[in-house]
């Protein structure tokens, strides 16, 4: 009995100092400021406000596709009772496929790193992503300059519930 009960010491103390290894001191914040704003049957937009005001964030930015107007302004709205909200759409900057890629075609191009850029303007302290493209996402969260949740995630076939495409695979029918 002495040996396991040594053998558990001695791992906790490796796991402790592994996680002291992981987390610095901003990360243990962000940590227990999503701790102590969880609240049992709150969905993940008030999870979101309850975080940000919990970690005393002022300014959030909002990063969404363009066909998600409606979904945005209706975020914006709700969380602009506790913050200063900043809200840009995929096409910002108007930039077409020609200036972009150099190939034919002037149909508009999302800039998510032109989102990220507005939102870096105006100070944001948390962004939120609604509903990026794949590859989108990946460029607006890389240049953000501040920590970047999701709230929606792209996905047509599954009216934006990524969790079926997985279901699908589990059980095909």
């Amino acid at each position: 009995m002495r040996r396991i009960t040594s053998a558990v010491i001695k791992l906790n103390r490796m796991e402790n100092k592994v996680v002291n290894g992981l987390y610095d001191n901003v990360s243990r914040e962000v940590m227990r400021a999503a701790e102590e704003g969880y609240v049992r049957g709150s969905n993940r937009l008030e999870e979101i406000r309850n975080y940000a005001r919990e970690a005393g964030i002022k300014r959030i930015g909002i990063a969404h596709c363009v066909s998600m107007p409606k979904e945005a302004g209706a975020v914006s709205q709700f969380l602009s009772e506790d913050f200063e909200v900043f809200s840009v759409d995929c096409k910002c900057g108007r930039i077409t496929k020609h200036e972009m890629l150099g190939c034919e075609g002037n149909s508009l191009m999302c800039n998510p790193v032109g989102q990220a850029e507005f939102l870096k303007e105006h100070h944001t302290e948390l962004n939120i992503s609604m509903g990026l493209c794949v590859g989108h996402d990946m460029l607006f969260i890389q240049k953000s300059a501040v920590a970047v949740t999701t709230l929606v995630v792209k996905d047509r076939v599954n009216r934006h519930n990524p969790i079926e495409g997985i279901r699908s695979l589990i059980n095909p029918e």
